[in-house]
């Protein structure tokens, strides 16, 4: 690897960690003009069009889908629409400094889901990872939540939830990416989600009651964030970078993500960060890189 092509692959990581961390903020701004169930439709349809696009541009034909592999594909549409709605719901109730903390444990849950679901590591390697990580969940949730709304224990419930839901995707996706591009995986799936999403816009309704002339100027940049950078640009350069750096120092650079997501909270949102969530995020922090430590090694032995 030259090394211009390492420092834009670097580069890429960062950008789309950081673009992911202001995803956070994005949303919290949503949910002023929209429900959650309408700011995740509409966040969908915007995706799914500029990914349709791109695999259009890029591929444009698809390979005949095995019946296994459209079962796969539709487990994974909810695991994409988990992540996208949960998520989005519980940060009507917790603010986005913690979500940003508790989305930083992802790398962790998924290292641990995978040992327990396809054993691609050993449990001996993650359990003291996922233990720091758990413990610094748990610690900004219960005791340093700075509360938005009446049930903020449920709020960082659903967010971690939706980490869940990620994690689930990631480990989904591995089997059907050996024969099936990424981005056609992205937006088949994404596909799936949005589809399932729609009848829940009865339930969840607020510009659709309110009309749209409600909705103001900065809840449409905030949704249009979510589309154009959290959903398209950065998805794009994070495969772009794991390409070029490998996955194993993409996720590490990942961690970049909750980091960014606390910083912006506090500058964008006013919103304040204690003691308690800087030592919950160190946790993770910690966590993670204790997890990579200890793969690593088994990689190298």
């Amino acid at each position: 690897m030259r090394p211009q092509t390492g420092s834009l692959a670097y580069g890429a990581v960062i950008a789309a960690a950081v673009l992911w961390g202001g995803s956070i903020v994005a949303q919290k701004l949503a949910l002023s003009g929209f429900s959650a169930v309408e700011a995740s439709v509409l966040r969908d349809i915007g995706g799914l069009a500029i990914l349709l696009a791109t695999w259009l541009w890029q591929e444009g034909r698809m390979a005949n889908l095995t019946s296994s592999e459209l079962r796969t594909l539709s487990w994974l549409g909810l695991g994409v629409l988990g992540n996208h709605l949960l998520i989005l719901i519980g940060l009507k109730y917790v603010s986005g400094a913690v979500a940003g903390v508790i989305i930083g444990s992802a790398p962790v849950v998924t290292a641990l889901l995978s040992a327990l679901m396809i054993q691609d590591v050993p449990l001996r390697a993650v359990w003291a990872g996922s233990l720091l990580s758990f413990l610094g969940v748990g610690l900004v949730s219960v005791v340093g939540f700075k509360a938005v709304g009446e049930q903020p224990l449920l709020g960082s419930t659903l967010v971690f939830l939706g980490v869940v839901s990620w994690a689930l995707y990631s480990i989904g996706s591995r089997a059907v990416m050996e024969r099936l591009s990424p981005l056609t995986v992205n937006w088949t799936t994404l596909l799936v989600a949005t589809v399932l999403q729609i009848p829940l816009l009865w339930t969840d309704q607020k510009m659709l009651e309110t009309g749209v002339s409600s909705v103001a100027v900065m809840d449409w940049f905030a949704l249009g964030y979510l589309i154009v950078f959290a959903t398209a640009v950065a998805q794009q350069a994070w495969l772009f970078g794991v390409k070029g750096i490998g996955p194993s120092r993409a996720s590490v650079l990942g961690n970049l993500t909750p980091v960014a997501a606390i910083v912006l909270s506090v500058v964008i949102l006013r919103e304040s960060v204690g003691l308690v969530e800087l030592i919950g995020i160190t946790l993770i922090l910690a966590s993670v890189w204790v997890v990579h430590r200890q793969t690593s090694n088994l990689t190298r032995t």
